[in-house]
């Protein structure tokens, strides 16, 4: 099956649901364009005062997909490649600036791009058993979508080192401890809780979109922006799918 992306509103709220059957919901470009096309319809809609993002089937995101992360690498400043991975870029920077308040209901795990997907809400709802992991540096790629500056922006310094540059790997509830989550919850609980927040923006949209456009603008204050952030993390990110492209080629040779 196809990646998809999935829009339901209900009385005021709406739920962005993202699935990509056998790969946890990876993100690959299509899914990536479907998101900003959701973030759309709700823009649009003045009738909805928040919205939830979630994965299907009990996993929020398992980051890139690998099948165009291999695609990159083989030619990661190439025309395609560029583009490629600024779609992907461009899904998250899209959530990031919805005009309503946003919640990530996280269960499973988060990882990687999917790490860039949960940051770019504004409250995060996690189970206190799902991983959050950065991943990046794990299998030999330098972050890119503004990674850095997403988690430092709420855990600091010290826990975007720890998660972004050594590559640690935390629970739920230690995730909350580091401010990279509102609240840890059973499993179970992830999706009521997130929707429970969601009573007063839905009562009154307007008002909740001019709160959160307000909260935004005094509030967020990273050492650089979040669009400065994408641009630094593209030309070193490239960099890095070329020496991983490079590094099969290299393997392929030995092989034959």
């Amino acid at each position: 099956m196809a990646s998809s992306v999935n829009v339901s509103i209900t009385d005021g709220a709406a739920e962005i649901t993202i699935s990509n059957p056998g790969a946890r919901n990876a993100i690959d470009a299509t899914m990536a364009r479907d998101l900003v096309d959701a973030c759309d319809r709700i823009d649009t809609d003045a009738s909805v005062g928040v919205a939830i993002v979630r994965g299907d089937d009990g996993y929020f995101c398992s980051g890139g997909s690998r099948s165009e992360l291999a695609e990159i690498s083989s030619a990661p400043v190439s025309d395609k490649g560029v583009a490629l991975i600024q779609t992907i870029y461009d899904a998250f920077l899209r959530v990031g600036r919805l005009r309503v308040p946003t919640i990530a209901a996280i269960r499973g795990g988060a990882v990687g791009a999917g790490v860039n997907l949960a940051m770019a809400t504004d409250v995060r709802i996690i189970s206190r058993t799902a991983r959050f992991t950065s991943g990046f540096v794990n299998i030999g790629i330098h972050p890119g979508g503004g990674h850095y500056t997403l988690l430092g922006r709420s855990a600091g310094p010290e826990a975007a080192t720890a998660l972004g540059v050594l590559g640690d790997s935390i629970d739920g509830a230690r995730a909350v401890e580091l401010g990279l989550a509102y609240i840890a919850v059973a499993d179970e609980s992830v999706e009521p809780e997130a929707w429970r927040l969601t009573e007063t923006s839905r009562r009154d949209p307007a008002l909740a979109r001019a709160a959160i456009a307000s909260l935004r603008a005094e509030v967020h204050a990273p050492g650089v922006s979040w669009d400065a952030a994408v641009a630094m993390e593209r030309g070193i990110q490239a960099w890095s799918f070329a020496r991983k492209g490079a590094a099969r080629w290299a393997e392929r040779k030995r092989a034959d």
